[in-house]
This record gives structure tokens, C-alpha cells and sequence, in this order.
């Protein structure tokens, strides 16, 4: 395990109690998409810098990001359209999760260098009963998966950290990502979020010191190799799982 934090479960059941949306509103889950409580409303990156592939055998996959032949490392890649996901969204709406959870007591956490907490509810179990389809490119080498199911509210995310490889899928909203690759330490303070980073440090950092960006789209899936420095920042209100391979 590295210096930095842990990905964590970070539920915002406050993003939960708010007005039932319009029959028209309802494409996005019941979730809307710029909350007047939000931190900041923060903007997308100028310019994507992480791959987009809808094109992706596994054969594919393994050769070109997981060992690629003529790279150091291997590298990120955002996925589209591999798994037909429709029965898990429809479970992750509003309306379902607070039929859920509105009852249970929660106890939100933090994310840094010296702390780490998860909530006490058994969201592992609750993915697993909601049926999230399985990677099409899990590793297929023995490595296990361990789901992290998360609603975070927008400005929230995620410092600094690294740990093995994985995969994290925005079911609703937009998530942000800062990526660094091993051998390239990201400047960041362990105990400031990734919102006062994005604010106070990456305007100052020259071209080469920047790390590859994107924010990933509801539907998309990021592929993080092991080791890799990230970062994450909600634009939106956002529901999300990542599958972590050990």
C-alpha cells in the first residue's frame, strides 16, 4: 500500500432526501445534475488526455494497456459500451437506493493519508443482490474483485493514491480523474481534497507536470493500471462502482 489513501465509501445520503423530479427528469435516475448545495460548479477538463475505445477485444486490451510491447508502463483507457448494464442502473435511480437506505444510519468518512473509515452498512452484499455484470475484461489471472459502491455529492472526490489495477464505472453523473503513472509522484498535500488541488496547485504546474485527465461520462468505464497516482473530483452528483482486482 502506498503513502496515499485508500478509495473509500463515500455515501451522501442528503443527495437522497431531495424532491421526487418530473417524469421527464427521471433519464438521469432522479439525480440532478447540479445541485444549488454543491461546494463549486466545476467545469470538465479542456481537453480529455485518456483514450476512449469502443473498438476493444480483450486481446486488444491486454496487448495495448495492460502489457503493452513498447511502453514502460502500462496505461488508462475508458471504455465504452462493453456491458449492458440496464437492470443495475434502473436499481442505482433515486428512488430505489432511498427505498433502500433511507432508514439506515450512516457515517460518512475520510479519505487521506491518516484516515480511513467505511461506513457500517454491507454494501458489498447490496452489489451483489443488485446484480452488477461481471468485467468483460477482468484479468484472467487469478486476480479476485472487490466491489465499491459509492453516491458522492459534487466537489467531493477522492486525493491522491495509488493500490492495484481496476475498474470504476460512472452509473450516473460525471466523475473526474487525475492520473500520474508510477515513476511520476503527483504534488498534492495528503490532507487537502481534490477540489482544493485542482484549485490552488494544478493552475501552477507546467505542461509536463500534469497529469493525464478526463472526466468520465455516465456509462463509461475507466481501466486504472496498478500503481498509477489518481485523483477523482465529482462534477455531479454521482453513483458509481469500481471493481478493485487483487
Amino acid at each position: 500500500m502506498a503513502t496515499g489513501a485508500r478509495p473509500f465509501l463515500l455515501l451522501a445520503l442528503w443527495a437522497l432526501a431531495r424532491p421526487a423530479r418530473s417524469p421527464e427528469e427521471e433519464g438521469d435516475g432522479g439525480w440532478r445534475r447540479r445541485e444549488p448545495a454543491a461546494p463549486a460548479v466545476v467545469a470538465e477538463e479542456e481537453r480529455c488526455t485518456v483514450e476512449r475505445r469502443a473498438d476493444l477485444s480483450y486481446a486488444e486490451f491486454v496487448q495495448q494497456y495492460v502489457h503493452p510491447p513498447r511502453y514502460a508502463f502500462s496505461r488508462p483507457v475508458i471504455l465504452q459500451g462493453l456491458t449492458d448494464n440496464a437492470k443495475f442502473r434502473a436499481l442505482c435511480s433515486r428512488e430505489r437506493l432511498l427505498a433502500s437506505f433511507a432508514d439506515s444510519m450512516v457515517r460518512l468518512s475520510t479519505a487521506n493519508t491518516y484516515s480511513y473509515q467505511k461506513v457500517d452498512l454491507p454494501f458489498q452484499e447490496y452489489v451483489e443482490q443488485m446484480l452488477y455484470p461481471q468485467d468483460p475484461f477482468s484479468m484472467g489471472n487469478g486476480t479476485t474483485p472487490a466491489y465499491s459502491f459509492g453516491i458522492a455529492g459534487a466537489g467531493s472526490g477522492v486525493p491522491f493514491h495509488w493500490h492495484g489495477p481496476g475498474f470504476s464505472e460512472v452509473i450516473y453523473g460525471r466523475k473526474r480523474w487525475f492520473l500520474y503513472p508510477p515513476e511520476k509522484t503527483p504534488e498534492f498535500h495528503p490532507n487537502k481534497t481534490t477540489l482544493a488541488w485542482l484549485r490552488d496547485t494544478y493552475p501552477a504546474l507546467a505542461p509536463s507536470a500534469r497529469p493525464l485527465e478526463c472526466t468520465i461520462q455516465a456509462g463509461e468505464v475507466l481501466y486504472f493500471p496498478d500503481r498509477w497516482w489518481h485523483a477523482t473530483l465529482n462534477l455531479d452528483i454521482s453513483v458509481f462502482i469500481s471493481t478493485f482486482l487483487s
